[in-house]
């Protein structure tokens, strides 16, 4: 039986189709009824699930054209990998999410991001794609025409993303410094300012009163950890903000100055950041409802600590993607990665969605969530969905709940 990377997920087939090549990735489609696409196996969700056949990216890992300012490769290929090759062509990404072990396909389909006031999500990144469609045909589109916003963070209805180009910038270096206790007064007091402050800023908690008990800060300067950060002091040694976790499996810290693609993830493309034994739930609301979602989960915290690993808050910036989270819309995301205990986590989700229902929170669709509330551009997408698979050979059962297809 295949599971996904936490385990919480059996798939409902047996059959996972491995192509090696897009051209026979497009006959695979081509000759199934029914089929989904599967990246690296890293949703908590059912968004990949399918009881007809799967169809891995896993040997889709190829770099086809490194250009001044673009990278076009398959969808397989790991971040980590991607960035490796792109700092030896004195190139990088703009931002990177948590995991460098993800791939590019599944994330720019999920709307997977990282952090930063000014880096939206991966997917904004996409300027064109190459879809292969129900047919076995690939559609290409790009950037700023028509249905292009709705094709990348898709879910993988509209058909295998096979290919993808990206935005590439200058390698530039980043610093990561780690602060321990940051006040509930200091985020009381200057939660924007604190999230603001640095190219990445992540705070760490528990929900506990004590406070954050982490605060890791990205930047592309030289700062004075002495200076601490909004009331939190400086780590003297490396972090992990899972509790109990090595801090070896992190990337490097204590101001060390090192590429980007080093430095903007949390965890090293060659650890397995933790056993996998956790589940995780995502959701964003619009920036300026950050404070009033913090104090909103904080009186959940009796509930939400006995359950929860850590708690991660940070921020994205807008895009135009149709089912991005943050669909014109600065972002702040709360995520929660739970101890495995599944049936007590599901129990809680209803009291934490009905706690962020009047913010709008839009769930990571990726991790584990109950209902999503309609998106703006739904209908739109629909249509688009009806377009490109007119017989819903690339829906699910999870699609079709979430999407109402």
């Amino acid at each position: 039986m295949l599971r996904n990377w936490a385990g919480n997920v059996t798939y409902s087939t047996g059959r996972v189709l491995r192509p090696r090549t897009v051209e026979e990735a497009q006959e695979l489609v081509a000759g199934e009824e029914r089929i989904r696409p599967l990246g690296t196996r890293h949703s908590f969700s059912r968004v990949a699930d399918s009881p007809d056949a799967l169809l891995s990216t896993e040997h889709l890992t190829g770099i086809v054209e490194i250009g001044e300012g673009s990278v076009t490769v398959e969808a397989g290929i790991r971040y980590g990998e991607l960035v490796r090759a792109l700092d030896e062509r004195g190139l990088a990404l703009r931002n990177l999410a948590s995991l460098p072990h993800i791939s590019v396909g599944g994330a720019i389909a999920t709307g997977t991001h990282g952090s930063g006031v000014h880096n939206p999500t991966l997917s904004d990144a996409v300027s064109a794609i190459d879809l292969v469609t129900a047919t076995g045909a690939i559609v290409t589109l790009r950037r700023g025409e028509p249905g292009f916003d709705g094709a990348v963070v898709a879910l993988g209805a509209l058909g295998l993303a096979a290919r993808v180009t990206l935005d590439a910038v200058p390698a530039f270096d980043v610093r990561q410094h780690v602060f321990d206790l940051l006040p509930w007064s200091a985020v009381e007091s200057g939660l924007d300012e604190i999230l603001a402050g640095a190219y990445s800023v992540s705070l760490f908690t528990t929900w506990a009163d004590a406070g954050v008990e982490q605060v890791w800060v990205k930047t592309t300067a030289a700062l004075d950890p002495e200076a601490g950060w909004f009331g939190a002091v400086p780590a003297r040694s490396p972090r992990n903000p899972v509790p109990g976790s090595p801090p070896g499996n992190c990337t490097e810290q204590l101001g060390v100055p090192g590429p980007a693609g080093e430095r903007l993830p949390h965890f090293r493309l060659g650890f397995t950041p933790s056993g996998g034994d956790e589940l995780q739930t995502e959701y964003v609301v619009a920036r300026e409802h950050g404070l009033d979602v913090v104090r909103a989960l904080r009186r959940l915290g009796p509930a939400i600590t006995p359950l929860l690993l850590i708690s991660e808050i940070r921020t994205i910036a807008a895009d135009t993607l149709w089912l991005s989270p943050c669909y014109e819309r600065d972002g702040i995301a709360f995520h929660f990665t739970w101890k495995p205990l599944e049936a007590e986590v599901l129990a809680l989700l209803p009291r934490i969605e009905a706690a962020l229902a009047p913010f709008d929170a839009r769930p990571h669709w990726g991790k584990l969530f109950l209902e999503a509330p309609a998106h703006p551009k739904l209908d739109a997408f629909r249509e688009l969905r009806a377009r490109f698979d007119p017989g819903g050979k690339f829906l699910n059962d999870f699609v079709r709940a979430q999407l109402g297809m």
